[in-house]
């Protein structure tokens, strides 16, 4: 008995990289920058432990790298490097620390552009990543416990941003399903409620600020999915400030239906026609699908199937 080859499997890393950077290129920048800054640390690191006569694993330098690079607790630190509350998003220094997040953020990042486009994506993993650092430092800044810690602490890590990615597509879709090793079927909300409870819980831990900045990195998805779902209906002044805001990070506002009222309304021949027409536009993508996977359809097909799933909820 003869097997037919799968061409997929012929191709090499660079051809599948080349393939999802075409595919996902937000999000294939993301992953990129991510890695570039670890190997670029790392390599950084081993040449100084290269140059050290104990062969101690960091030197006093090292550490002084990273640091400038990580966003300190201490507010009168931050303003001496304002710009660490960019670059710890980036920031890895540990091998597991970066391989976690990236599977995190390959994985919630794709199901998050199945939904929404690039530019939100990279305003939902920047802001969550400021909101995730700004939540450390308030953070321990006003509870007691930190007093301490608060000179020497500082955080670094994608986790709040991919946080952030998690929480905006798994309130904008909760009933998502996911397929997990040894659980099984799992929802989008269930992982979002059970990481948001284990954050908190896991705050007396040796990573408070950690835990800390997932939580406000899981707010600012939270908020910006309710701002995505609110701006379909707004109108007035209520309506031109969420445009703004829309417009400003990368929502796009659908046209409104136009309503005109007629003393002709459709005939329940008309009506079962129109249901028809539709249901088979749902069937072709639904076949499409089971033939070349989600990833093949249009924006339109996507959009469709969308709303036809909003329409017809499932619980």
């Amino acid at each position: 008995m003869t097997f037919g080859h799968n061409p997929y499997s012929q191709l090499t890393f660079t051809d599948r990289w080349k393939g999802f950077r075409r595919q996902y290129p937000v999000l294939a920048f993301l992953i990129a920058i991510n890695t570039l800054v670890w190997l670029g640390i790392t390599m950084v690191s081993v040449l100084f432990w290269l140059s050290s006569k104990t062969g101690g694993n960091e030197s006093a330098l090292f550490k002084q790298l990273v640091g400038y690079l990580s966003i300190p607790a201490s507010i009168n630190q931050l303003l001496l490097q304002p710009w660490s509350i960019l670059t710890y998003m980036f920031l890895h220094v540990d091998f597991f620390h970066i391989l976690f997040n990236m599977l995190w953020l390959f994985w919630f990042g794709k199901i998050f552009l199945d939904y929404l486009n690039g530019r939100q994506l990279l305003w939902v993993y920047l802001l969550g990543g400021l909101a995730g650092g700004i939540s450390f430092v308030v953070a321990y800044n006003i509870f007691p416990v930190f007093e301490i810690s608060i000179t020497h602490a500082y955080a670094l890590g994608a986790s709040a941003s991919i946080m952030a990615i998690m929480a905006a597509i798994a309130s904008l879709i909760p009933n998502y399903t996911l397929y997990l090793l040894f659980i099984g079927k799992v929802k989008l909300k269930h992982i979002a409620i059970f990481t948001v409870i284990l954050d908190f819980l896991l705050i007396k831990s040796d990573n408070p600020g950690g835990h800390i900045a997932h939580i406000g990195g899981m707010v600012w998805g939270l908020l910006y999915t309710l701002f995505y779902l609110k701006q379909q209906n707004k109108s007035g002044v209520v309506g031109s400030m969420a445009q703004r805001f829309h417009h400003l990070f990368g929502l796009r506002r659908r046209p409104k239906l136009k309503v005109s009222h007629s003393n002709h309304p459709l005939s329940d021949e008309e009506y079962n026609k129109n249901r028809k027409n539709q249901q088979d536009q749902i069937d072709k993508i639904l076949e499409k699908i089971s033939k070349s996977g989600y990833s093949s359809l249009t924006r339109e097909e996507k959009d469709l199937l969308f709303r036809s799933s909003n329409q017809n909820p499932k619980h």
